[in-house]
This record gives C-alpha cells, sequence and structure tokens, in this order.
C-alpha cells in the first residue's frame, strides 16, 4: 500500500468516528449538502445505488455531488464482481472517499437482485467482490452488514464473514447490530423488531483488534454515541440525524476537536438560501430541498409552524427560497 493510500484511509478513519447513515430516498445530495452545513467532519454517504443503474442508467445523475460535501462514501449494491469493480472505479473518478458494499438491506427488492443482507449467507461471494473493487481502486473499500440473518445468526457465523472478507483486504466494517429476517419482517420492521445487540459488535472488536469496527443501529444521542466510541471505532447514527439533524451541531467539538461554535439553525437556513435558489434554476423542485430540512427545529419553540408552512406552501405554483424564509418566522431566530 502506498504512502497516498494510506494517508487516505487514516484521514477517512478519523472522519468514521462519527458517520450519518445512507438511508433509502432520504440521504441525497441535497440532504448531504444541509448536514454538511451543520457538521463539517463527520462522515456522509449516499443513498445505495446499484451496480446496475451506475452502468446501464444516467449515472451523472447519481454520482454528482456538490464538494463541500467531502468527507464523502458512496455506497453500491451488487454481487457481481466484476460489475462492482466497474462501478467502484466510476466512484473513485468522481472524486468520493470510500465506497462501501451493502450487505445489510433486507427489502425483499434488494434479495430478489441478490444484493443487500442475503449476501451475508455468502461470505466467499462477498469476498470475491470486495477483492475485485480493493484491486481496482485505491480509495477505502467498506462493508456495511448485519450481525446475521435469519437462522444464520450465531457468532461463529459472523466471525466467519467478517474474517473472510477481512482476509481479502477489507479493513473496515460498518455494523447494524441487529440481525435482518429476510422474510416475514417489512423493512421498517427490520430497524426496529430484532433486538439490538451491542455486545456483539463490541466482542467483535475484541476478537479483531486489528480491524476497524463503527457500530449503526438505535444511536439517538451524542452522550450514547459517546459510550459506544469506549469500546469501538466509530458509530453511525441514522434515523435521528435525519428527523433532528440539529443534533449534529455539537459533533465535531465533541468527536473531532474542533474549536468553532456550531452555526445556528438561521444561520443555517442563511446559507441554504443561495443553494436553493441555485438547485431552482435547474429542474429541481423546492421540496427536493426543504423535505430534508423539516426537523431543523425539532424540539425548539415554534417547531410545529415552521414544518406546517412549509409543508402547506412547497407545493404550490412558484413556491421558492421565500417559503422557506416566511417559515423561520414562525421560529425563535437571532438572524431575521
Amino acid at each position: 500500500m502506498n504512502s497516498n493510500k494510506n494517508n487516505e484511509q487514516g484521514a477517512i478513519y478519523k472522519a468514521s468516528r462519527f458517520s450519518v447513515a445512507p438511508m433509502m430516498d432520504w440521504t441525497d445530495r441535497h440532504c448531504r449538502f444541509f448536514h454538511r452545513l451543520i457538521t463539517r467532519h463527520a462522515l456522509l454517504y449516499t443513498e445505495m445505488v446499484t451496480t446496475g443503474a451506475l452502468i446501464h442508467g444516467d449515472r451523472h445523475r447519481f454520482l454528482q455531488f456538490n464538494a463541500t460535501e467531502h468527507p464523502l462514501a458512496f455506497q453500491l449494491g451488487g454481487s457481481n464482481p466484476a460489475d462492482l469493480a466497474v462501478c467502484a472505479r466510476m466512484v473513485e473518478d468522481y472524486g468520493y472517499d470510500e465506497v462501501n458494499l451493502n450487505v445489510g438491506c433486507p427489502s425483499d427488492r434488494v434479495q430478489n437482485g441478490r444484493f443487500g443482507a442475503c449476501l451475508m449467507a455468502e461470505p466467499e461471494l462477498v469476498a470475491e467482490c470486495v477483492a475485485a473493487m480493493t484491486q481496482t481502486v485505491s480509495i477505502p473499500v467498506t462493508v456495511k452488514s448485519r450481525i446475521g440473518i435469519d437462522d444464520k445468526d450465531s457468532y461463529q457465523e459472523l466471525t466467519h464473514f467478517i474474517g473472510t472478507v477481512a482476509d481479502v483486504g477489507c479493513n473496515t466494517f460498518i455494523v447494524h447490530a441487529r440481525k435482518a429476517w429476510l422474510s416475514g419482517l417489512s423493512p421498517k420492521q427490520n430497524r426496529e423488531v430484532p433486538p439490538l445487540r451491542y455486545d456483539v459488535v463490541y466482542q467483535l472488536k475484541i476478537d479483531f483488534p486489528h480491524l476497524t469496527f463503527i457500530l449503526n443501529g438505535g444511536v439517538t444521542s451524542l452522550d450514547q454515541a459517546e459510550n459506544i466510541l469506549n469500546r469501538v471505532d466509530g458509530v453511525m447514527v441514522g434515523r435521528e440525524a435525519y428527523h433532528n439533524p440539529y443534533l449534529l451541531a455539537d459533533v465535531d467539538k465533541r468527536f473531532f476537536g474542533a474549536s468553532d461554535e456550531p452555526l445556528s439553525r438561521a444561520m443555517i437556513v442563511s446559507l441554504l438560501i443561495p443553494y436553493i435558489q441555485e438547485q431552482l434554476k435547474t429542474e429541481a423542485r423546492l421540496n427536493s430541498v426543504s423535505r430534508h430540512i423539516l426537523g431543523l427545529f425539532h424540539g425548539e419553540p415554534g417547531a410545529r409552524g415552521w414544518r406546517r408552512y412549509i409543508s402547506e406552501n412547497v407545493g404550490k405554483p412558484g413556491a421558492d427560497e421565500s417559503v422557506i424564509l416566511n417559515a423561520l418566522k414562525f421560529t425563535v431566530h437571532d438572524v431575521y
């Protein structure tokens, strides 16, 4: 491994101390631009994109991002090693900092395409996929998985999976600390019904001390995240970061030693306005951005008025950035 790759992996390892999970239909480029205004250092992830979409579809639509989004990882879905290698190269060429293989999504659509959590039953195939990717790109290749699937949920089976994939060059595993039921539970139920088993992820770190483990699942506060970081290398927050995004405001000081004070909510809105104006010059609609910021004032006076005003006016003809500015009047703020 050359020194440049070592430096890149070191930078991503630092960023992965705290990351925002890839979430389908949520963590698109508008969401990530918004999150980056709140935290400069947390690692952000794209939604999962399949290899077929990149190879046969409009790859620029899936791969484009704003330069301010760094550090940024791209999540791929697929199970064909050659296709994954081709797509990993696309990801690297577009300037992403990491490429992640999804081995954790339990939806029927994903299973039918033979990718996501069902691949945990085929560790050798996952290893082939990771090997093809690592031999093609210089950016880190990581894997996001569950702790098991269906009746294949023993710790021995999990360590076999981790060891097999690590042997071909994967050094970082993001582990959703729940098993997945591939039949009988919806994706939403799979995020809530199987019990959280943080102890399993903690044991992985003990048994594979040379590998990097990032824990995902059920993290709802920075105090909780700090406790988790006493046991593993990183923590990934999902739905809480989306519904209560200002949770991210203290991340840089708390986990990355930043000295700057976080931006206020109103300042974040003021910085979003030129971005919204620029997006509206394209085919983007106001809702493409505004839907991601509804939770900005979560728990604050006026939060309900903020959400309601945006929701009631965003779809009206000619809706523009003034909708957001008018909604701000319902909140307690320090700029407007």
